[in-house]
């Protein structure tokens, strides 16, 4: 729902909004940084900072470059911020069809831009490293290049994503893969917002070395997904912003269907 606040905090029309200033903006900024911002300029340079309980700011401004390479931002003049928020139980439905007699298949969850993917992927993570009912807790690798699935903060885990998970925190996914797999044995890796060239290639690898995957895409229906075909066993399609997290279908490796259970 998108609200506007007058002056005082209160909500009001769009006419009566309070519209900070440049001031107000980067004060804020200056904050958020603990009046030190220079010192978050390797993540500011990739439009965001991280704060205390693994929030995220995303932020906008004047970029400085230097040979086609983003150093930084400067002259802040936009924050998003987005709130950290783990809702656990949300996975439990996927779990149904992705996990089956201990097994766990190879799984991409599809949703349009706000349909709760990285929720629901937060939650799945959870559950298969800490383990449930007869299946096994499994040793999970996250690839959480912007922050978002563990929320970690100065190196520390704020979300609960499972008691055996191992995070590589603001890496490129392709390159936080490789790291996982030369240094952590995970059994399953997982990563949020996958669709580069180099992620495909780090996905080929993964499971050419017998590592199961957990990954989130963005996408409409099914077809979105034809570039990942053969790669995963099961694909999680999410209704989108209309029913947060709600599961709209889920189909098998070969594209079809499915109904009812993993087998």
């Amino acid at each position: 729902t998108e609200i506007f606040l007058d002056q005082d905090g209160r909500i009001t029309g769009k006419e009566n909004a309070f519209i900070p200033s440049a001031k107000d903006i980067a004060l804020t900024a200056e904050i958020l940084g603990g009046y030190s911002l220079y010192a978050f300029d390797e993540e500011i340079k990739n439009g965001f900072i991280t704060i205390e309980g693994g929030h995220r700011v995303g932020i906008c401004g004047k970029v400085v470059a230097d040979g086609g390479k983003i150093k930084t931002l400067r002259n802040i003049s936009s924050l998003n911020f987005r709130l950290a928020r783990q809702i656990k139980g949300c996975g439990d439905e996927a779990l149904k069809y992705i996990t089956y007699k201990g097994r766990f298949f190879n799984t991409l969850i599809i949703s349009p831009p706000g349909g709760g993917k990285t929720t629901v992927l937060r939650d799945v993570i959870r559950r298969v490293s800490d383990g449930f009912g007869d299946f096994k807790g499994m040793t999970v690798g996250v690839c959480d290049e912007r922050s978002e699935i563990a929320a970690s903060f100065r190196g520390r885990a704020v979300n609960d994503i499972g008691i055996r998970t191992d995070v590589v925190d603001s890496c490129p996914k392709s390159k936080g893969m490789m790291i996982l797999l030369r240094s952590m044995s995970p059994e399953v890796i997982a990563a949020d917002e996958i669709g580069s060239e180099e992620d495909m290639v780090a996905i080929r690898t993964a499971v050419l070395s017998g590592v199961k995957l957990i990954c989130t895409s963005h996408g409409e229906d099914i077809k979105d997904a034809e570039r990942y075909k053969g790669i995963f066993e099961r694909y999680v399609l999410l209704y989108g912003p209309q029913r947060v997290g709600g599961i709209k279908a889920v189909y098998n490796g070969s594209f079809e269907e499915m109904t009812g259970s993993a087998d």
